[in-house]
């Protein structure tokens, strides 16, 4: 209604509704469903068993990490891996040949071989870790305080260091053992003592590498005890390299024990250690070659595996 200058009421013409916009109408049609991609003939194949594809794609790793863990377990159990006498002599079964009996033959005395090897992997073994253990702990706290602190302290252990790589190791096993005085025990500390300068470097290296990531000034900045960011930060982040040296050094420390061992400096007759094996049958070989050939093949194989487990280790870092 409205108000004409005359005063009269008019209405209004009634206004019309807005129209409603066309809704569109929705397509029925469900949607294509495509099937699942397949992969090319060019891309590479996808993993779907995890590591299983890895290991078999590296038989030698496999068979390397299968040959260090009889070793270990011949360290460990031997009496589950032969049921002779590693020291009973018997007369009737004097330098006989390998057999199904005596897998690896008999010696002068006629004691099985194959039973002297598998006990005389636990004197060779454990004076091997403990070689390692002594190389490892104390190579690694000299190189991570000669990376980490600097200065003259790093100059000094750097020296030290030097002086020991300067130095052939079976000789310097040989002198420090001769300090010592024979005997298994002195003989792995010898060969861990001649391998502290090959974990001090490798440690230092990695801790100068460290040291300079962002995170390490951060946490300097923010006031973090110096301790704190060695033993926090810098030591987990340079410890790979140095455990990937450690299957090496393991099998480096077998040949240094079994060649001092075969030398005499190690375990005296008639403990069965492996060089020592090896040592009692040099005069036969003529006529029993099984006597030193068999053991050196167990000695061969288990540093062969070392090398390819840390080859391994080196390459990946890290099992996968």
């Amino acid at each position: 209604m409205t108000i004409d200058s005359d005063r009269t009421l008019v209405a209004e013409p009634p206004v019309a509704d807005p129209v409603p916009a066309a809704v569109p109408e929705l397509d029925a049609t469900p949607p294509l469903l495509l099937p699942p991609p397949v992969d090319s003939p060019d891309a590479p194949p996808r993993r779907r068993f995890g590591a299983l594809p890895s290991l078999v794609s590296r038989p030698g790793l496999v068979l390397a990490v299968l040959v260090v863990t009889l070793a270990v377990a011949w360290c460990f159990v031997p009496g589950l891996f032969t049921s002779k006498d590693p020291y009973l002599p018997d007369s009737t079964a004097i330098l006989v040949g390998p057999s199904a009996e005596h897998l690896f033959g008999t010696d002068r005395l006629g004691r099985d071989i194959y039973s002297r090897t598998v006990h005389g992997a636990v004197i060779t073994l454990s004076a091997t870790l403990l070689a390692v253990a002594i190389a490892f702990v104390i190579g690694t706290a000299l190189g991570a305080i000669a990376g980490f602190v600097g200065g003259a302290v790093e100059l000094v252990i750097m020296r030290v260091v030097d002086v020991l790589l300067s130095v052939p190791g079976l000789l310097l096993t040989m002198v420090v053992v001769s300090a010592l005085g024979y005997g298994t025990i002195n003989v792995a500390i010898a060969v861990g003592v001649s391998a502290v300068a090959n974990f001090a470097r490798v440690m230092r290296a990695e801790v100068l590498r460290v040291v300079q990531a962002d995170y390490i000034e951060a946490a300097a900045s923010i006031g973090t005890p110096r301790l704190t960011i060695l033993t926090h930060h810098v030591l987990p982040n340079s410890l790979s390299s140095v455990v990937s040296l450690v299957p090496l050094q393991f099998g480096a420390s077998i040949l240094a024990i079994a060649a001092l061992g075969f030398l005499g400096f190690g375990a005296p007759p008639p403990e069965p250690e492996w060089g020592l094996l090896v040592s009692e049958g040099r005069d036969l070989l003529a006529v029993a070659p099984w006597i030193a050939l068999l053991p050196g093949f167990v000695i061969l194989a288990v540093v062969l595996s070392s090398n390819r487990i840390s080859r391994e280790l080196q390459r990946d870092g890290g099992i996968r």
